[in-house]
């Protein structure tokens, strides 16, 4: 049988070093086969006309090769039983990691770090994952403490329930206690006339909050059943999402965000709240995208 694949980009740097171990640990728990990917670019830059002569593009393969064998050590350093799948692509890292993450389970990148590769920061890499990827992309900041929580942001849309499943998924798999969290303020709360034209329009002290609780305790119905081993704590707060995540990522081991939609998260589009948590979560985030065609 053919298991999953985690698949993990690496350019040798010291952030892309810790995102291999990450994804290690996640292959390892998940059961998953760890693919590591390096990209040789052989395009000479702007203004080089001449391509690399068969030297050059040895120099870099051997390059290449040295970078995987040395990510593929550190992987089994940390997961010394998982099935370990080496590649050296050839372009840009951005299209070739998309494209390998149609079919993962989850394609891990560093945050940031410099590359040897024509294109650039890997910083650019998971930011255009983040977007372009079919499947859940994992951004790694830093080596996670244990013992955190999974934190999911959760708004109703198709791509929350996409990071709900996801984050229920990893909970259960890696061990640990999940957070829902739904952020909510009454800009995001659309004013609903009473049911008796006698009453006042607004609410009663205390009842958007209980309405929004009770919206959480239902999208998360069901949960429970499907995974009875994770502890999920449900938090409901008046505050923006962003702030409300990256606030949350200070004690958490794992952020999930969707990678765009609408609703209780103050109707901003999640894929300026992803992206806000991508560059300042403190800790470790997975950009989840829902169904297709609620995610055009």
């Amino acid at each position: 049988m053919r298991l999953p694949q985690t698949v993990v980009g690496t350019d040798g740097s010291p952030p892309a070093a810790v995102a291999v171990e990450q994804a290690a640990r996640e292959a390892a728990c998940r059961g998953a086969q760890l693919r590591i990917v390096h990209s040789v670019d052989w395009v000479p830059p702007p203004g080089i006309a001449t391509a690399l002569d068969e030297a050059g593009r040895r120099a870099l393969r051997e390059s290449g090769e040295h970078v995987l064998s040395e990510a593929e050590a550190r992987a089994r350093s940390v997961a010394p039983d998982i099935d370990v799948r080496t590649t050296l692509a050839g372009g840009d890292p951005r299209p070739v990691l998309a494209e390998l993450s149609r079919d993962a389970l989850m394609t891990v990148v560093g945050s940031s770090g410099s590359s040897g590769i024509t294109s650039g920061l890997l910083g650019s890499v998971s930011r255009h994952l983040a977007t372009r990827a079919e499947g859940p992309v994992l951004v790694v900041r830093e080596t996670p403490a244990p013992g955190g929580p999974v934190v999911v942001g959760v708004d109703g849309s198709s791509p929350a329930e996409a990071a709900t499943a996801f984050a229920f998924a990893e909970a259960a798999a890696c061990g640990g206690p999940l957070v829902a969290l739904h952020a909510w303020s009454e800009w995001s709360v659309p004013p609903v006339p009473p049911h008796d034209p006698a009453l006042r329009y607004a609410k009663a002290p205390g009842e958007l909050q209980a309405g929004e609780e009770r919206l959480l305790a239902e999208l998360l119905s069901g949960w429970g059943e499907r995974c009875p081993d994770v502890a999920v704590e449900r938090r409901a707060v008046r505050e923006r999402p962003r702030q409300a995540l990256i606030e949350a990522s200070r004690t958490a081991r794992l952020l999930v965000v969707g990678s765009r939609g609408e609703g209780g998260f103050a109707g901003l589009r999640l894929g300026s709240v992803s992206m806000a948590v991508l560059h300042h979560a403190h800790c470790s985030v997975a950009v989840v995208r829902g169904r297709r065609d609620d995610s055009q």
